[in-house]
């Protein structure tokens, strides 16, 4: 497969690109990388995926150049191979190059996609293995007319939602720019700020909510905590104690 590669002055995620124009999955070259720590940070970027992923096995499809399409290798501290953490760092960044681009405020949807107005805009993936493997994608160019025609009547990008153009280039130049600046925080040991922000587009704490854990059980309570650690579900007075690794699903009741 040929891609085109060059470094940068990013201090960790970024500071090699390999680009590709087409490729079946970015995650699955970056995987293939695992046998590399020096490889940490390398992020492989597509125009085109041929055999997308999300999650739960759902298929990941954009038409060529409307979106970005990139996973990260990450040889992370052990304290840092936890999908909730990592899962929060990626879709905060998702959430502040989208102010950054639009100045449109975006939400967090438990516990991998990102909002605008309603409309998922953006995915992650999280793959752990030898290496960790972090994917995004996010819709930059796509038309409703595109989602209604895919049977997609959730979905948006920053296009059809905010009704601007926007060069999906360099929407992945900002993401690449947050994702380098809150890895360093997270490597830093300064998960607070991280934490505070993630908590807040979650914009669920206090509110009557229902989380369904893997195994299908459900919880219906206020939610009274929401950290890395566990989520903390009232129900009649007496408070549940969920980690939050289980939870595959937390809404508004």
């Amino acid at each position: 497969m040929k891609f085109d590669e060059r470094r940068t002055g990013a201090r960790h995620i970024g500071r090699t690109i390999r680009h590709f124009r087409s490729i079946d999955s970015t995650n699955a070259y970056a995987a293939s990388l695992a046998d590399d720590p020096s490889q940490h940070g390398t992020v492989i970027i597509a125009d085109e995926q041929l055999a997308g992923r999300g999650q739960y096995g759902r298929r990941w499809q954009a038409p060529a150049g409307t979106s970005v399409l990139l996973s990260v290798a990450l040889f992370p501290p052990e304290h840092l191979r936890r999908p909730v953490p990592l899962t929060a760092w990626a879709t905060v960044a998702v959430a502040e190059t989208v102010l950054q681009a639009t100045a449109w405020q975006a939400a967090i949807k438990w516990p991998n996609d990102v909002l605008l107005l309603g409309r998922k805009i953006s995915g992650i993936l999280i793959e752990q293995g030898k290496a960790v493997v972090l994917g995004i994608g996010l819709n930059v160019g796509q038309t409703a007319d595109e989602f209604d025609r895919a049977g997609l009547p959730h979905a948006g990008s920053l296009e059809s939602v905010t009704g601007l153009w926007f060069e999906t280039e360099a929407i992945c130049e900002m993401l690449l720019m947050q994702l380098d600046e809150g890895y360093g925080k997270l490597a830093g040991g300064d998960i607070d700020d991280l934490a505070a922000t993630w908590q807040w587009r979650l914009g669920l704490l206090g509110e009557h909510v229902v989380a369904e854990d893997g195994d299908g059980r459900t919880y219906r309570g206020i939610l009274k905590e929401a950290n890395f650690d566990a989520l903390v579900i009232e129900q009649a007075g007496s408070p549940t104690r969920l980690a939050p690794e289980l939870v595959r699903s937390l809404t508004l009741q």
